[in-house]
């Protein structure tokens, strides 16, 4: 593997161009203008003699060092050494130079006075630059497995070293690029008073809610994601229980209620919601003749918000449940009723208790989305100001306050943190593991029939009423003019995605077809990184022990704690100039929705991963396989539930998310979100809702592909669940217990 990326690396400094290309990152049209000599498409040992930009004449010599092992190999003396070397010293190079200098020369003014003017520039890095920091970074990794690092395994260390890279660069970067803004005044200069200030702000912790009065927006949000985390965990474990533990004769059509809010955008939710409950909504309107009182405005406030919250962020829960709830041992549950346990305390005792893995993330994850949320918010919030929309408002409002907006994050990033440590103390240091490589053929216990009912009765009402605000959102597809003018029409599809011939084929007449085609490119290329990257990550976390883990698994979680809004922002701050310049282009949305959305397959395939016994992977490496092989074969079948929800999350994130991609859409790449929030801005609500309409029938598509695709988790169990009727001895045994 060694000599393949070093091969790599040479490639990247010889032969491909070293800065980026004008006409995208996917395109090859620079192959025929003006390559290999044309100063834009050169590639680095070009660059660096013929054009005078020596500084990029050191990047070789860095590749060259691992040459001096060519005859010897891991025999050499100094193999470590020489490996860790060039690979630290080739990435610490890379990234200087490229801060160094920028489009006018030197970046830095410093710089300059000690080195002297400089007429030659350099713009962001391109095609060379990435392979050739691939290259350092695999050299580096295998230089610290042969110094003894992880046992010697090249794998598990570039895996590490990777996914570290990654973070420090998309996650760490851009958010201090934007939070040192907290500590800057009106002036421009760095001052503690401007985070003083800010932070003791009496909006932001008030408590006048106590006296009859306003909460600050602090306790607002965390009031708001504690609630909407314990009712999502709660429908999401009904949603689980309903479809692993029961008979219930509709299964599949839950499975889809489900899924249907997690794959429309909030917005949309929050405009039906109002159709149904606002002042002139259809139950609000019936409610008022009914009873002969005044039309309320209840919904817009924390109602609201919590309501529509909760049907957003409950498919989150299930998602995470499901594997969690499945993977529990029918053998565990059957010892325990052979020891004369009924069904309700094999549940509460034994099958609960082996949950917990998964209810921790299920709340962890609905309260950070809770948070961070933005499109529920602005739609119902009414006076009710939470942190997201405070951030929005300081950056792009008449308040033009990047300060504000920072210590904002911050405060934000205290509550997800704290989130994120009460639940690693809730879950301790105990063992959840209930797969094994043995045998377990059994079945699952039913549920007893009081909780059967108590599941029943949540999620089937909740059911129901999801199909009634999905039902008004179909509906106000087909209608003229939302709200006023409810005749039937077909005009908003055709609006959107009309289809017309001529004599060179199809043409795409409908207005939307443009963003359609780029949302489901970005998005299809983004779900299958976010997918891996959020499972290797979770491997490393729960199979692998090193020093700084646990600031390790908080650089995979900080993305998801950060608003989209400020993600946004902050990565226009930091990919807008050398040596990263990436806006405008569809490789920083792809990158974008890669560490927005990595948390909850991180999340996701730690709770999967927990209930794996270790013997399954001692097994393997004793029959000779290495780490990698083990991942491969052994893992990852058994996380199809997981991979499945990261691919599903993934991708319809990528659909719907609002709040990061109205600030990185360009011309060229304009997302569905952006486009349909434009509709709505300029009130054609109809074709707003009539593509939507479409983005959830293609969605729910790929989903279907995607749980063909990947399969089912095969345990050498039954599918059945064991009778959920008690016999009559069993009724009297559950009465007595």
């Amino acid at each position: 593997m060694l000599w393949f990326w070093l091969a790599v690396g040479w490639i990247g400094f010889v032969i491909l161009p070293w800065y980026q290309q004008e006409y995208g990152f996917w395109t090859l049209e620079w192959l025929f203008d003006g390559y290999p000599t044309y100063v834009d498409y050169a590639p680095a040992i070009l660059q660096g003699t013929l054009l005078e930009k020596f500084w990029l004449l050191p990047v070789g010599l860095f590749l060259a060092g691992p040459l001096l092992l060519a005859r010897q190999g891991r025999g050499h003396p100094k193999y470590a050494q020489i490996l860790i070397i060039s690979g630290l010293g080739g990435l610490i190079w890379l990234v200087g130079q490229g801060f160094a200098i920028g489009i006018s020369g030197w970046s830095a003014g410093w710089l300059e006075a000690l080195f002297g003017p400089l007429d030659v520039h350099q713009y962001g890095l391109g095609y060379g630059a990435l392979l050739v920091a691939a290259s350092y970074l695999v050299i580096l990794c295998t230089g610290l497995a042969a110094a003894g690092a992880m046992r010697g395994d090249v794998f598990v260390t570039s895996a590490i070293g990777t996914v570290i890279a990654l973070v420090a660069l998309f996650v760490f970067f851009p958010v201090a690029r934007i939070l040192t803004g907290a500590f800057v005044d009106y002036d421009g200069t760095l001052s503690g008073a401007a985070f003083a200030r800010n932070f003791l702000d009496g909006s932001v912790w008030g408590l006048g809610c106590f006296a009859g009065g306003v909460c600050g927006v602090a306790w607002n949000t965390a009031f708001l994601a504690i609630m909407t985390a314990i009712s999502t965990t709660l429908l999401g474990l009904a949603f689980a229980l309903v479809v692993t533990r029961t008979g219930f004769r509709y299964k599949k059509s839950l499975r889809v209620l489900t899924i249907l809010p997690i794959i429309t955008p909030p917005f949309v939710i929050g405009l039906a919601l109002i159709l149904l409950f606002g002042r002139s909504g259809a139950v609000t309107q019936f409610v008022s003749d009914l009873l002969g009182v005044e039309a309320g405005r209840w919904l817009y406030g924390l109602p609201g918000i919590w309501l529509a919250q909760t049907l957003s962020f409950t498919p989150i829960s299930f998602l995470v449940l499901i594997g969690v709830v499945e993977g529990v041992s029918p053998s565990m549950e059957e010892a325990s009723q052979t020891l004369r346990a009924g069904r309700w305390k094999t549940f509460m005792l034994v099958s609960l208790p082996l949950m917990r893995p998964g209810l921790a993330n299920a709340f962890l994850l609905s309260f950070i989305e809770s948070m961070a949320d933005f499109g529920n918010p602005m739609v119902l919030g009414g006076n009710y100001e939470v942190l997201s929309t405070e951030i929005f408002f300081a950056i792009v409002g008449a308040q033009n306050d990047a300060g504000r907006a920072a210590v904002l994050a911050l405060v934000l990033l205290f509550f997800t943190l704290s989130a994120f440590a009460a639940q690693r103390f809730w879950l301790g240091r105990k063992s959840y593991a209930t797969v094994s490589g043995k045998a377990d053929s059994g079945a699952h216990v039913g549920l007893n029939p009081g909780l059967r009912r108590v599941v029943y009765g949540t999620a089937i009402p909740w059911g129901i009423f999801t199909v009634v605000v999905y039902g008004m959102i179909f509906y106000g597809s087909f209608v003229k003019r939302w709200g006023f003018d409810n005749t039937l029409t077909l005009d908003n599809y055709v609006d959107a995605f009309g289809i017309g011939w001529s004599d060179h084929g199809i043409v795409w007449a409908g207005a939307a077809w443009d963003s359609f085609w780029t949302t489901l490119n970005i998005s299809a290329i983004s779900a299958p990184l976010t997918a891996a990257v959020g499972l290797t990550t979770a491997y490393l976390l729960v199979r692998q022990n090193f020093r700084g883990k646990s600031a390790f698994e908080f650089g995979t979680m900080l993305s998801f704690a950060i608003p989209g809004t400020v993600i946004g922002v902050s990565y226009i701050l930091a990919f807008n100039v050398p040596p990263f310049e990436l806006t405008g282009t569809g490789v920083i949305l792809v990158i974008c929705f890669i560490f927005r959305n990595m948390p909850v397959g991180v999340r996701g395939g730690i709770a999967a991963m927990s209930q794996l016994d270790r013997s399954l992977d001692e097994a393997s490496l004793t029959l000779g396989a290495n780490s990698f092989t083990t991942f491969r074969r052994v893992i990852l079948p058994l996380l199809r539930p997981a991979i499945v929800a990261a691919l599903v999350y993934s991708f319809v994130r990528a659909i719907t998310s609002v709040s990061a991609v109205i600030f990185l859409v360009s011309a060229d790449h304009n997302m569905a979100t952006s486009y349909i929030i434009g509709l709505v801005e300029n009130g054609r609500y109809g074709v707003a809702i009539a593509y939507c309409c479409v983005l959830i029938l293609v969605m729910l598509t790929a989903i279907m592909v995607v749980q063909g695709a990947i399969g089912k988790r095969r345990l050498r169990r039954e599918d059945r669940v064991e009778n959920t009727r008690p016999t009559g001895t069993e009724n009297l045994k559950e009465k007595h217990s």
